[in-house]
């Protein structure tokens, strides 16, 4: 009598897809501006080293992401300031924003209590958007390429996200993309070009956390984020 196969559980590699498309744009820009650096003879370094740090960190957290879904361990929380979190990210991001002539701003409004959380896989998640969006940006029809990464709070605890001028991130957007990962080159056609691969990434390493990827808005601009529950204890201290 044959035996009983035990359920196997995939590992989360649906979208190596759109990783392996969005490694292709920093190894392009690498290639190119060493190219052009040998025909002019201008110092190109920063903006190679910029490339190649951007695809270190998708890499990074794409790894991070598979870790947090498929180990044994608990993952590790601590009491974190979110604005401290978002700082960290938002320097994170900063050399690739300027690579791309995206302005990165920084809005924390409100009373922000501590959250539970792990800073790490956090900031990975908002960095990882932070990208996909920057990456977005410069191929929309506007004049104002600007990403404020924001903090604000609402009726179910404390949004963190990252926000632009473009009507098109929207709930139903978020939702067709989510639904294409893996399966298509541009899963969000109508905001961009690229294989929007840190979207994705957030949205594993959000999962691994209890959390859920939500578009949200933040005063007049459009964005992507999550809500975290304050931490009850440190508000009463």
């Amino acid at each position: 009598m044959a035996k009983k196969q035990k359920n196997i559980t995939l590992m989360p590699y649906d979208l190596l897809l759109n990783v392996a498309e969005e490694i292709k744009l920093p190894l392009l820009q690498i290639a190119r501006a060493a190219e052009q650096s040998q025909l002019t003879g201008k110092d190109l370094n920063q903006q190679i080293k910029t490339s190649s740090d951007s695809a270190l960190k998708l890499l990074d957290s794409y790894v991070l992401g598979l870790k947090l879904a498929t180990s044994s361990q608990e993952i590790a929380y601590e009491t974190v300031s979110l604005s401290s979190v978002l700082y960290d990210s938002a320097h994170e991001l900063y050399a690739t924003a300027k690579n791309y002539g995206v302005a990165l701003e920084l809005s924390l409004e409100g009373r922000h209590s501590p959250v539970q959380t792990n800073p790490d896989a956090l900031k990975a998640a908002m960095t990882s958007l932070g990208m996909a969006l920057i990456e977005a940006l410069p191929a929309q029809e506007t004049t104002q390429l600007k990403l404020v990464m924001a903090s604000h709070p609402c009726r179910y605890g404390q949004v963190a996200g990252i926000y632009a001028d473009q009507e098109q991130i929207s709930k139903e957007s978020l939702k067709q993309g989510l639904i294409l990962k893996g399966v298509s080159a541009q899963p969000f056609v109508r905001t961009s070009h690229t294989s929007s691969a840190g979207v994705f990434i957030a949205d594993n390493i959000l999962k691994s956390l209890k959390l859920n990827l939500i578009s949200s808005r933040h005063h007049n601009l459009h964005g992507l984020g999550t809500i975290l529950q304050p931490n009850k204890q440190m508000e009463l201290i």
